[in-house]
């Protein structure tokens, strides 16, 4: 029989709040910065998910970290003119807060713009634990992240949910044996993420009531 699922583990950018749009500024003034005119914005989106350093030291690993600096900056000093949450996450995230859930961040970000942008949507409130880049050895899609946040939360895997936008965090989940939901409002679309096999698509956050509704014991 399968537990009751106490427990969801939200990616950040892109499934809480939609960044998608400073993502894209900050890739793009970094990339056209370094090399300009070679990257166009179909390409840049595939970019949205990775750690930075993965993806900078695939374009030129000796300047990767020039890069990844220059995007931080761009990216710290636009975030509260470009970041916005997605339509029903305050309320959603407010009510499974109330309802006695688990909640937790798992994220590829670093803690400063993590808790800045958590700060700006007044989601802060809602989620006692925090796993960012700065708290693992590996990102997702190695389950690391996932199982840091398990512990703190005093959750086993099969009480838990990860909730993403992209296939780090359904890869992420599945490792450390959660269940997995993608997010139909994903940059890269549902018809990319259920590729990899997620356990739930949600078309809106409030579909995580159904899904608990059906999960319960």
């Amino acid at each position: 029989m399968n537990r009751k699922t106490t427990t969801l583990l939200f990616d950040f950018d892109g499934t809480l709040v939609d960044t998608n749009e400073l993502i894209l500024s900050s890739f793009t003034q970094t990339l056209d910065f370094f090399y300009p005119g070679v990257y166009q914005r179909e390409e840049i989106i595939t970019f949205n998910g990775p750690p930075l350093y993965e993806t900078f030291s695939k374009i030129d690993p000796e300047r990767a970290d020039e890069m990844i600096s220059h995007y931080r900056a761009h990216n710290w000093e636009n975030h509260d003119l470009l970041v916005k949450e997605f339509t029903g996450v305050f309320e959603t995230i407010k009510t499974l807060n109330e309802s006695g859930y688990k909640l937790a961040i798992v994220t590829t970000k670093k803690r400063d713009i993590v808790e800045k942008g958590l700060a700006l949507t007044k989601l802060d409130q809602f989620f006692d634990v925090v796993v960012t880049l700065d708290d693992v050895e590996k990102a997702k899609p190695d389950p690391e992240p996932v199982f840091t946040a398990l512990k703190l939360l005093g959750s086993t895997p099969q009480e838990a949910i990860m909730v993403g936008d992209n296939y780090h965090d359904i890869l992420s989940g599945q490792r450390a044996e959660t269940k997995t939901a993608g997010v139909a409002w994903s940059a890269k679309g549902a018809d990319y993420l259920n590729q990899f096999n997620p356990d739930y698509m949600l078309e809106t956050i409030a579909d995580l009531f159904t899904i608990l509704e059906d999960n319960r014991l």
